[in-house]
């Protein structure tokens, strides 16, 4: 009786069991559903904002190869035309504007990482009186913001004579916070054993510093490179305010200037000078795009 029971039971635990791993099985397939749909929308959001943020550069790269009768009608067989750009760069000093913001870039820049590095290194690896308060004092600077301290910027500039001039825009960024913090950070993740060889091995600190800690900090270097260029090329408000001559001017106050003195506004001209500004920063993002990224991606920016 047992056995014919055994036996009748054996078949009924086979059709269910199947069922209970099907069953088991339906949560994580909506698990998998509901990630690929999120990652679905994510990737929609994305292209969404990214067509939103490239929709004017694209308006102004076509206004700005077109004339002022069909930058509005959006005709493909439009005939092509770079005499905006020709008129542009005759009607306002623009090879004089590059000049200004690249020596103004490249000198805060090679301020920013000579200052940096040497700031970041001391409140990594050496212990002296008050080393909290003054990274305190470095880290309330990323909590004001530049605009702030303009008032007090120009007057410092003034008293230096420095106002209207290239040292005088870029003066009060040499010490960056921001660089500072991220510097320091690197340098204390990098292992102190390879500092005690280097000073075994006879090599002094100023030679550690520059042999071990910066080649090791490249990625983050790059990063904050890619960071302080950007930033100060599109920087407006205080070169506005603290120049006043051709000789000192960025782009950016030039095309702000060439803009002030057209009667009306030609708006293919206007995209074309745009285009002049912008293009620089645009094809190097396109070159080193890979670079760009790593480069953050290694250095913990998020």
């Amino acid at each position: 009786m047992s056995h014919s029971t055994a036996q009748a039971a054996a078949p009924a635990a086979g059709p269910s069991a199947p069922a209970s791993g099907a069953a088991a099985a339906r949560p994580a397939l909506r698990r998998r559903a509901s990630f690929s749909m999120s990652r679905s929308l994510e990737t929609a959001g994305a292209w969404l904002l990214g067509a939103l943020w490239l929709m004017p550069l694209v308006y102004a790269l076509w206004a700005s190869v077109h004339t002022r009768d069909s930058a509005t009608k959006f005709d493909l067989t439009a005939p092509l035309t770079f005499e905006n750009f020709a008129t542009v760069w005759n009607g306002a000093p623009f090879d004089r504007y590059y000049f200004n913001t690249i020596l103004l870039v490249c000198g805060i820049l090679a301020g920013q990482i000579l200052l940096g590095v040497l700031a970041a290194y001391a409140f990594a690896r050496f212990e002296f009186r008050g080393k909290n308060i003054a990274f305190g004092l470095v880290l309330v600077q990323l909590m004001i913001t530049p605009d702030i301290l303009i008032s007090e910027n120009y007057t410092t500039m003034a008293q230096l004579g420095l106002v209207d001039s290239i040292t005088g825009i870029g003066l009060p960024y040499i010490a960056s916070g921001f660089g500072i913090f991220l510097l320091r950070q690197t340098f204390k993740g990098i292992p102190i054993e390879l500092d005690e060889a280097a000073e075994i091995e006879g090599c002094s600190r100023w030679g550690r510093l520059w042999k071990v800690y910066v080649p090791l900090a490249k990625p983050t270097l790059v990063a904050w490179g890619l960071v302080s260029v950007s930033t100060h090329w599109n920087n407006f408000l205080w070169p506005l305010i603290i120049t006043n001559s051709v000789e000192a001017r960025p782009l950016t106050v030039g095309l702000m200037v060439y803009n002030g003195t057209e009667s009306g506004i030609d708006w293919t001209l206007l995209s074309a000078a745009t285009i002049l500004v912008v293009a620089p920063l645009l094809i190097a993002f396109l070159i080193f795009q890979r670079q760009f990224v790593q480069s953050f991606m290694r250095a913990g920016i998020r």
